[in-house]
């Protein structure tokens, strides 16, 4: 049974704001079954390699798996796109094989600005990032300035209309008037929360987190202390269960991936350690773990390409 939120609002407003909590209620309805809370033991991970299959000569990021690890989403300027950066997928039949040609989403959702940091979730919802306008932001920057919208696949392949999750300075959602990147939603026993990063209204990437309210909307987006720096912090991606999260930061002179573990009895992350099995002196960006744990995703290099790390696990 799909929950009921009020939207208080009125007119087209209204109807916008009860269609965008109608779908944020089946969301929850998905987290809460999607998420199991018990620890896994993994290993160490292992050499990095590219993933040569959807690699181009074009800068290719943002990569992030669907949880049934059958998709693999990224962001690329590669030719054959609507705009300057857009969404792509690749297709596998299952973990073990390699992935199929990157297909590009459609102009449903990229458009001539800049379309990146997708985030799967399951029943065919997928979060991304756009840089057209929205809460104060100006699009077409360098580097894109955008904010978190939210889509479906349908049945026939198609995808609906993108809606924008909503601005925090008028409490309609988590998007601040900085640019944001790299959302991930994870169902906790305290509830459902959006990590992102933002530059947020210092210009300074840092990492926020936005709790899912009781009518359906997220609150105002709060600065995850325990994991920023004065450095560049940013594109957090939370595991399954909650307990684990990578992201890229440049508090070690060089812009790397760091990960910290939740402390379940206070609720806080640990201090960040760098991931020293990936990292190199080229730049890493935007991890992203599998569903299972077991692959670490990530961009590495100036003009970037796709690397995965893998780990043994229980």
């Amino acid at each position: 049974m799909t929950p009921h939120f009020l939207a208080r609002a009125s007119g087209s407003r209204s109807r916008t704001l009860r269609s965008l909590t109608s779908v944020i209620g089946v969301l929850v309805l998905m987290t809460a079954s999607a998420f199991p809370v018990a620890a896994k033991s993994y290993g160490e991970w292992r050499t990095p390699v590219p993933v040569t299959e959807v690699n181009s000569t074009a800068a290719d990021g943002c990569p992030i798996e669907s949880p049934n690890g059958k998709q693999l989403f990224i962001a690329s300027t590669r030719p054959g796109g609507f705009g300057k950066n857009d969404i792509w997928v690749a297709n596998r039949k299952n973990k073990h094989e390699a992935f199929g040609p990157m297909q590009n989403l459609g102009s449903a959702i990229n458009t001539a600005d800049q379309e990146f940091c997708p985030t799967p979730l399951g029943g065919g919802w997928l979060l991304f990032v756009s840089d057209r306008p929205a809460c104060g932001a100006t699009p077409g920057m360098t580097p894109p300035v955008g904010d978190i919208y939210i889509t479906r696949q349908r049945h026939d392949g198609s995808f609906t209309a993108p809606q924008h999750l909503g601005c925090a300075a008028d409490g309609t959602g988590p998007n601040l008037a900085g640019g944001e990147f790299g959302p991930s939603l994870v169902e906790t026993s305290c509830g459902t929360y959006l990590y992102f990063s933002s530059t947020g209204s210092s210009g300074n990437p840092d990492i926020y987190r936005s709790r899912l309210g009781d009518d359906g909307r997220y609150e105002a987006p709060q600065p995850v202390t325990e994991l920023n720096s004065s450095a560049v912090d940013q594109m957090p991606n939370v595991s399954a269960n909650g307990r684990e999260v990578v992201f890229a930061s440049s508090r070690g002179g060089n812009m790397d991936i760091w990960t910290a573990t939740l402390n379940s009895s206070t609720g806080l992350w640990s201090t960040p350690v760098p991931v020293d099995a990936v990292n190199t002196a080229e730049p890493e960006s935007r991890p992203s773990l599998s569903r299972d744990g077991k692959r670490l995703y990530f961009g590495r290099g100036v003009v970037s390409d796709i690397y995965v790390s893998t780990r043994s696990g229980d």
